[in-house]
């Protein structure tokens, strides 16, 4: 059985709802960043990085959510999370799940993370000003350009809607109002009322 570890308010939840879509039995582990669980010796013992999420498969360990949205999508090939007989139908969805990953996941980490590209406390008060404007430009892009409707990739759902809402969860905090993207707050209204979405959100809360 596959096992996620993850953390609340975190993108492991794009995972944890890739996985509750496919109907396989999981286990979640939930570590607390309050307590600085993701640096204990046991933890950093599954992934060196102190992050989350980490998915332990009977071959080994992945990490980054990209990497392992794809490896859900084509283990569990029935639940049909990505295009998986068009090859560059699935590129498209790797470049959108990377786009999420590379650019605006760092985007709103500049908010609380400042200290990774910085050792100023001026200039991770610089950094936190700034979030704002480039996640409001990131989902300018994805709103425009990227989001086919109703769903990322257009009528097929995909490992993109879980990552895609996941991050869109963080706007508010990040001082961007979602509905400045009608596109994206559908999306999310829609995802917010998926069953697999219900459950994982569930199963992170008990």
């Amino acid at each position: 059985m596959l096992k996620l570890y993850v953390a609340p308010g975190t993108c492991a939840l794009a995972s944890h709802i890739a996985l509750a879509e496919t109907g396989a039995p999981y286990a979640v582990e939930k570590l607390s960043f309050k307590t600085n669980q993701q640096n204990s010796p046991e933890y950093l013992a599954i992934n060196p990085k102190g992050r989350v999420p980490a998915l332990v498969t009977e071959q080994g360990i992945l990490t980054e959510t990209p990497a392992m949205l794809a490896y859900i999508a084509q283990r569990f090939p029935d639940a049909r999370l990505a295009p998986l007989d068009d090859l560059f139908a699935f590129a498209e969805v790797q470049s959108f799940t990377s786009y999420l990953c590379s650019t605006v996941h760092i985007a709103h980490a500049h908010k609380m993370r400042g200290y990774r590209w910085a050792n100023e406390e001026s200039s991770f008060a610089d950094m936190k000003k700034k979030v704002p404007e480039t996640m409001s430009a990131c989902f300018a892009l994805i709103e425009q350009k990227m989001l086919r409707g109703p769903w990322v990739m257009g009528e097929q759902y995909t490992i993109c809607d879980p990552y895609l809402f996941t991050i869109a969860q963080w706007l508010e905090g990040d001082g961007v109002d979602i509905n400045a993207f009608p596109k994206v707050a559908d999306h999310f209204k829609r995802m917010s009322e998926r069953a697999a979405v219900k459950q994982a959100l569930a199963e992170l809360a008990a």
